[in-house]
């Protein structure tokens, strides 16, 4: 099924609350631009050289999101103009990001990145974690940066129903979350290509589809 069909259909499928991320990495600029011919305009990726690439060959008005680990010697390929970070896992990588920001007198929207998947690969603060740096109120420190809400990533498992705790879990940090930072913390980014229908029933409101659109990736290049 070609590109624009794709993006047609699962547009149409989605609730209307639900944003869609089409996740391009690896994948040429000429793909991304039939995704945005067919209306999609947001798209992630997880490499900051080329992701700035990308915003230079494209139209403008792509909202660019930022999904991978983000190493801080890498962030400013991207502060001029990304529009959300979703991999935020370290205080550190916050005080970074805030620092890029105030030079190009920009406020950059992030997500905090929670590790509840059972593989040890996956990045993200545990849960413990990251009450712990909540409730210590630091990130207020940072007038350059705005905590939108949060993402994770679900377990690689057939059993589902691992998966749905995790998604459920997430959720309901990001409520108790919110009633400490505000209404503005109200992004819920979780749910791919195998899980999305699940992560939205459990409450997920950006969905990250890349191999549904643009098929399989190939890392080689």
């Amino acid at each position: 099924m070609a590109i624009k069909e794709v993006i047609s259909q699962l547009r149409e499928s989605l609730p209307n609350h639900v944003q869609l991320i089409a996740i391009s990495k690896t994948h040429p600029a000429e793909m991304i631009a039939e995704a945005y011919e067919a209306g999609q305009r947001a798209f992630g990726e997880n490499r900051p050289k080329e992701m700035k690439e990308k915003y230079e060959a494209l139209p403008k008005d792509i909202e660019w999101h930022m999904i991978g680990h983000l190493q801080t010697n890498k962030i400013k390929y991207i502060a001029p103009f990304v529009k959300l970070i979703h991999s935020i896992d370290s205080d550190n990588l916050l005080a970074c990001i805030d620092k890029e920001a105030a030079k190009h007198n920009r406020v950059i929207d992030v997500l905090l990145e929670v590790h509840l998947a059972r593989e040890e690969s996956k990045s993200g603060w545990s849960a413990d974690e990251l009450d712990t740096y909540i409730a210590s109120g630091k990130f207020k420190e940072y007038k350059n940066i705005r905590l939108r809400g949060m993402m994770t990533v679900g377990s690689l498992t057939d059993n589902m129903n691992i998966v749905e705790q995790e998604f459920r879990t997430l959720k309901q940090m990001q409520e108790r979350y919110r009633d400490m930072i505000g209404e503005e913390f109200d992004t819920v980014s979780m749910g791919m290509t195998s899980d999305y229908e699940l992560a939205i029933e459990c409450g997920s409101n950006m969905v990250r589809i890349g191999s549904m659109i643009f098929g399989a990736r190939d890392y080689s290049k």
